[in-house]
């Protein structure tokens, strides 16, 4: 079944290294240190290696040896990505530059005095893009698994300090419903991923690069219901000091609820399939997308 497991990999020996290396040496020995790390996932990472492999050379079209070595490019991306995310948030001398396309969309949401949902997926980084949206002057609510183990959580915390954002965590008792409703009811923006689930969840079908993919029902449910202004959100890694973030032009999805949904669903998997194809090497689902689950 082709949904997401809750859980992030890594260990908090793991962590501290490179914590402990950005204190003392700074980005340049981290990178370096980097290349082994994403070695070792190369190599010994085949449940995780083999989707991303057959992304690369199915949905991306490329051969065989370069999907094979776009395989541990993308390791140490998302690795470049997870030491980014750690210098931004706990405010370590950095020389990192940020161009925002449509962030008048964003200060468009806030002054129209309805709240808004911002959508996003695991392509590019989008803890950073979340961090540095704080300068929209408005409360920041992000909808999230918690699926990193505790320890690990309480240990970033302690170096990165508490996000300035306020997390809703997503619950079974279906509580985070009426956070998010209070959230936009108080005018506030909220933030969460549409293309991960965990199995069980209700999902929507749409045409992903080129072949059926499940994406989870509840955010787009959200969109429909809520009626408030949505925008599509992405950030990503152009240079090894540059980040590019985008946002959408805001829509509102006014027609009945199901037909809200497949809008709402066409309009993301269409954004998203154009900046999977400008950035192929930022796709961090390392599971396989396109298997479709027994039960949408």
């Amino acid at each position: 079944m082709a949904s997401w497991e809750g859980k992030s990999k890594g260990n908090k020996l793991g962590y501290s290294i490179f914590i402990g290396t950005l204190r003392y040496g700074g980005v340049l020995p981290a990178y370096i240190l980097l290349r082994f790390v994403a070695a070792y996932y190369f190599l010994f990472s085949y449940s995780s290696s083999r989707p991303i492999f057959q992304y690369f050379h199915t949905k991306v079209g490329y051969g065989w040896w370069r999907s094979l070595w776009s395989v541990y490019g993308n390791y140490y991306v998302f690795g470049q990505v997870l030491i980014d995310k750690v210098i931004v948030m706990s405010g370590l001398s950095n020389k990192f530059t940020f161009e925002f396309e449509g962030e008048e969309y964003l200060r468009e949401i806030t002054t129209a005095g309805k709240g808004g949902i911002m959508l996003s997926a695991h392509l590019g980084n989008w803890e950073v893009a979340g961090h540095l949206f704080t300068r929209l002057q408005t409360r920041i609510n992000i909808v999230m698994f918690d699926g990193e183990h505790e320890r690990i959580k309480k240990y970033l915390s302690s170096i990165t300090g508490e996000r300035n954002v306020n997390i809703i965590v997503i619950k079974d008792d279906l509580s985070h419903i009426y956070a998010i409703n209070e959230a936009l009811s108080n005018q506030e923006l909220v933030c969460m991923h549409a293309d991960r689930f965990l199995a069980g969840n209700k999902t929507v079908t749409a045409t992903f690069m080129g072949q059926e993919a499940s994406f989870p029902a509840g955010p787009f449910l959200l969109a429909a219901t809520f009626r408030v202004p949505v925008s599509l959100v992405f950030a990503f890694k152009e240079t090894n000091t540059h980040y590019h973030l985008y946002a959408t032009p805001p829509h509102e999805y006014h027609g009945r609820r199901r037909q809200g949904v497949e809008l709402a669903v066409q309009d993301f998997v269409q954004e998203l399939e154009g900046m999977v194809k400008k950035y192929p090497d930022q796709w961090f689902n390392y599971y396989d997308f396109w298997e479709q689950p027994k039960n949408n």
